[in-house]
Parts: structure tokens; C-alpha cells; sequence
């Protein structure tokens, strides 16, 4: 591969910094900065980036629960977590130490790649460095693999849904997107894509359907049309605010 394009460099500079870029094309494009004075200069540029937005995050002290939700995440586990698709909500981190970090992942993300969030038109929105006001969501599954991005416009009455990672199509149902309201019923947004992306109508305004949503979660159903999650969790993350 010819490493030529802007875009390109740009792509696997801000992707290596954040730690996204893994494997052999992680070890590809470390042997190129040792070659290349610009690609080492695009680095230096995406770390001085994420550099200041970790600095304009508040310190916050770790609770003793935060310590033992990574335990939990990082070390083999003896017995599988409880059925239930509720169950999902404590090893994807339901707690404030989950939040903050689901929160912080998917700033980070916005900032660095907002493509994967924002359709060509929302890109468009864009002025200077200001990003539009959004809801955003970063899904992984239970191993904590990144599987969909899913954003939408604070006001907008559409949102996208972006496999960022393998997804195996289910051999029969489908996957269904569930927004869980703090204080109010879980209520379905919409069906998920196993490749690519996917705009969706919503009946309402973001603003109104997601202000009081913290979670995010998608399970495999296969009645037609589910009034409430009834089938297995297969990825789950937060909904965050960003404004």
C-alpha cells in the first residue's frame, strides 16, 4: 500500500494515537513514522489533540466500586454473568465509573473521527473547531469490542447507525436499538445494520426522546415489532451529551 493520501495518513495517525489501530497495521504504520518525518509530525499534532481534551476532563476520584468493575472486566471469570438482558448493565459499567469512561470514549471519538458519528450533511454542520450539539453512543459487546457508533443531532429527528466492528447476522430475528430512560419505560429506536451504516426516522426530536437516556442497549429479537426488550443483549453502552 502506497501511504500517499491525506485522508489515509489522517485516518491511521488520529486512529494509532487513540489506540483504535491494533495488529499488523499497528506495526505497519510504526515502521512508517521511522521513515517518515510528516507522519511522525501528524502524530505528534493528533497527541497534542487528545492531549488537551484529557486535560479539559475534570479529575474525578476512583470509587471503590470503579476498582472493582475493571477487576471484573480484566480478569478471567469463573461463571458466566446472569441471564437476562438487564444483567448486560453491570459488566458494561451502569455505574459512574462506566459512565464516565463510555462518555469520555465516545468524545474522544467524536472529536477525532466524526465521520463515523455524522453523515456527510452533519459533517457539513460544522464551523471551526465547534461540534454540533449530539447525542452519541458507543455500543460494545460483552468482551468490551467496540460494535456500533450511534449519534444524532440534539434537535434532528434522524439518527445513524455505524457498525465500527464485525457484527455475525443472526441466522433468524433481528437486532433491535433500546434507549433506557433513567426514571421511565425502555422504548425501541430502531433496527440495528450488521455492515455499513443506517439513517432512521425518529418519531420525535432527539431532544425530546433521549434527554433523560443513559443507556443504550440492542437485543436480538424476533417478534416483529417489540414493545420491550425480550430477547438475549448483545451490545450495550452509554448515551452521552455533547454540549
Amino acid at each position: 500500500m502506497r501511504y500517499v493520501q491525506p485522508e489515509l495518513l489522517e485516518h491511521l495517525a488520529s486512529s494509532y494515537v487513540l489506540g483504535t489501530l491494533r495488529g499488523g497495521a499497528r506495526r505497519r504504520f510504526e515502521r512508517l513514522q521511522h521513515n517518515r518525518a510528516d507522519v511522525r509530525s501528524l502524530v505528534t499534532q493528533w497527541e497534542t489533540r487528545l492531549g488537551q481534551l484529557a486535560v479539559s476532563v475534570p479529575a474525578q476520584q476512583p470509587s471503590p466500586q470503579l476498582w472493582k468493575a475493571i477487576a471484573a472486566r480484566t480478569q478471567p471469570q469463573a461463571a458466566a454473568p446472569a441471564g437476562g438482558w438487564l444483567g448486560w448493565l453491570k459488566p458494561a459499567g451502569f455505574g459512574f465509573g462506566g459512565l464516565a469512561a463510555g462518555v469520555i470514549a465516545a468524545s474522544m471519538l467524536f472529536v477525532t473521527a466524526p465521520g463515523l458519528f455524522m453523515s456527510s450533511d452533519q459533517v457539513a454542520m460544522r464551523t471551526g473547531e465547534k461540534l454540533p450539539q449530539s447525542y452519541v453512543g458507543l455500543l460494545t459487546d460483552a468482551q468490551g469490542n467496540g460494535k456500533l457508533l450511534v449519534s444524532s443531532l440534539r434537535h434532528g429527528k434522524t439518527m445513524t447507525v455505524k457498525v465500527i466492528g464485525p457484527i455475525t447476522p443472526p441466522t433468524s430475528g433481528r437486532l433491535v436499538l433500546w434507549a433506557i430512560p433513567a426514571n421511565d419505560a425502555v422504548f425501541a429506536i430502531g433496527t440495528v445494520p450488521t455492515t455499513g451504516s443506517a439513517v432512521s426516522l425518529l418519531p420525535d426530536t432527539s431532544e425530546k426522546l433521549l434527554s433523560k437516556v443513559s443507556k443504550l442497549v440492542v437485543t436480538l429479537e424476533t417478534d416483529a415489532k417489540p414493545v420491550a426488550p425480550s430477547g438475549p443483549v448483545v451490545f450495550s453502552g452509554n448515551c452521552a451529551k455533547l454540549w
